[in-house]
């Protein structure tokens, strides 16, 4: 059975999981910080953090052609008209305790096939220790012909004026209206397109290319710094800080925004054969802002993932 929270405590960090509410974070405390959003309402889109499977935001109109099948998905966004289905399956579905210990839990979601024509199954881990947080995710291809997949997280954030979000990516794509990409800005290097301004002083839902480094989240109100390192197959950041809100959103993801439509260089959507699988992580390591050091970082996340 579907447990309604999981709790999950290790030194100064404390975890709380709701598998039934799309496998999502619920609370991500550090001391007596809230390092996430805390949850501030029932929707899906009011919790820390939720899993993205298997494909990252969203595929324009709910269409595209994959080894000459028409595929057309229906829009899921929920209370909304956006015409645009996005985040994949995972989030809007209940997922299964597979295992729970006080510092480990890993969760398992199954797709039976439908629209998306595709069987697969997914799995979730957590694993909490006294230098942070490591969230992992998996998808295996259980239909007999090639299943494209792409993965990634989705957390929010706290934000206040005094908010600094750094990390260094080569490109920023410039999105319509509707936040699909059009035009692919790129730099001679991987810099940091905020300049070290706070956070809130661009309004933006983009994709940014060619990540280096982890990301960066400084909280100078509260004094701490949150270092997020993603898998080295999550090369792409969404980076979604709306205006006049209080949170904002870095998704470490493994593919572009409606990749699946893209018709020209690489899309990074992984094909995945009957039976393979792919797997991401990403590491949350959180320390007092005047003691700042590199930490997770200097490893990629799914080097001590357990999750298979």
């Amino acid at each position: 059975m579907t447990e309604e929270f999981l709790s999950l405590e290790a030194g100064d960090y404390h975890l709380k999981i709701c598998p039934a509410q799309g496998g999502s974070i619920s609370q991500f405390i550090w001391k007596s910080f809230s390092v996430m959003r805390a949850t501030c309402g029932p929707s899906i889109l009011e919790t820390a953090c939720f899993p993205l499977v298997p494909f990252s935001n969203r595929i324009a109109n709910g269409r595209f052609e994959w080894k000459g099948q028409a595929i057309v998905l229906t829009p899921n966004l929920p209370d909304s008209d956006h015409p645009h289905p996005l985040h994949g399956f995972g989030w809007l579905s209940g997922w299964e305790v597979l295992q729970s210990a006080s510092t480990k839990a890993v969760l398992g979601h199954r797709y039976n096939g439908g629209e998306w024509p595709w069987n697969y199954e997914a799995e979730q881990g957590f694993e909490l220790d006294q230098s942070g947080l490591v969230h992992s995710l998996m998808v295996r291809n259980l239909s007999d012909i090639p299943m494209p997949a792409g993965l990634g997280f989705h957390p929010y954030f706290p934000k206040d004026e005094q908010t600094i979000y750094h990390g260094l990516h080569r490109g920023e794509w410039q999105t319509s209206d509707d936040v699909l990409p059009r035009q692919l800005v790129e730099a001679e290097r991987a810099m940091d397109w905020w300049k070290g301004q706070p956070v809130g002083t661009r309004s933006v839902d983009t994709v940014y290319t060619e990540r280096e480094g982890s990301l960066k989240i400084t909280q100078p109100t509260h004094g701490y710094c949150v270092e997020i390192t993603p898998s080295s197959n999550l090369p792409f950041t969404v980076v979604y800080s709306p205006k006049g809100e209080d949170y904002f959103c870095l998704e470490g993801v493994s593919h572009p925004t409606n990749a699946l439509n893209c018709r020209t260089g690489a899309n990074h959507i992984a094909v995945l054969e009957p039976g393979e699988h792919m797997r991401v992580a990403v590491s949350y390591t959180i320390t007092s802002y005047t003691t700042t050091q590199r930490g997770a970082g200097d490893r990629d996340p799914l080097e001590g993932a357990s999750l298979s």
